[in-house]
């Protein structure tokens, strides 16, 4: 019989990127430079969401935004 590290190893959600990792990509065709908060799946109908702490803010629909939350097709590693 297997423990709960077994069982998520098996089902769990593995993320591509971790804290820390230096991201570029475009958010509502506004390009964007940041830094990963989180990589995670909060409702399996939306799929996995990549949370993004900006190096510098974005204005969008009168609000200014410092983290932006992004899917994986939308952002590249930073080098």
């Amino acid at each position: 019989m297997g423990n709960q590290t077994d069982y998520f190893n098996k089902v769990g959600y593995r993320p591509t990127y971790f804290i820390g990792d230096r991201v570029f990509g475009h958010w509502n065709k506004i390009p964007f430079i940041g830094t990963v908060g989180n990589d995670t799946v909060i409702s399996e109908a939306e799929g996995p969401k990549v949370s993004v702490l900006l190096d510098l803010p974005i204005r969008w629909e009168d609000k200014i935004r410092t983290v932006i939350f992004v899917r994986h097709k939308d952002i590249k590693p930073y080098q």
